[in-house]
């Protein structure tokens, strides 16, 4: 990405890169990690089609929320164990999801990682535009999915 980005969170990991990689990549890994902590994804709502035009997607629920948080995107760039981009379409329409219209606005999102011997350093990054006082909330949002991968990379 050449644009300055929304906003970015970074975090070193105690793992080998290979195994950060897949849980990044991998649909079923993703469904148990990626939400913010004290949330969860929708059983059978993660998608992750690791090639360019591949599908992303997944939903969270939030408790005490009726509403379903749903996410879809297509990957635009994929380089294995260094970086991969994709398209973020947001809607609480199960409907919408279900029938992922890609002509929708959308951020754009790339996710970066090193090898760092037994350690692996991933940054998630946002594009788009979005209000400032969003941006902040966004931001804590992300730090609370990293959270959530660190507590996963320890299992």
């Amino acid at each position: 990405m050449t644009l300055a980005p929304l906003y970015s969170v970074e975090r070193e990991f105690n793992v080998y890169i290979d195994k950060l990689w897949h849980a990044w990549t991998d649909a079923h890994a993703l469904e148990v990690w990626h939400h913010p902590v004290g949330m969860s994804c929708v059983s059978g709502s993660t998608q992750s089609e690791m090639k360019i035009g591949g599908l992303w997607a997944y939903a969270v629920q939030v408790p005490g929320r009726e509403s379903i948080s749903y996410f879809f995107g297509k990957y635009s760039l994929i380089q294995d164990n260094l970086r991969f981009e994709h398209s973020m379409h947001y809607t609480e329409s199960k409907d919408a999801f279900e029938h992922k219209d890609f002509s929708t606005p959308a951020h754009q999102i790339s996710v970066e990682f090193e090898a760092r011997g037994e350690k692996s350093w991933s940054r998630f990054s946002q594009y788009g535009k979005a209000p400032e006082a969003q941006i902040a909330l966004m931001t804590q949002g992300i730090e609370s999915y990293f959270d959530s991968l660190g507590e996963f990379l320890k299992s």
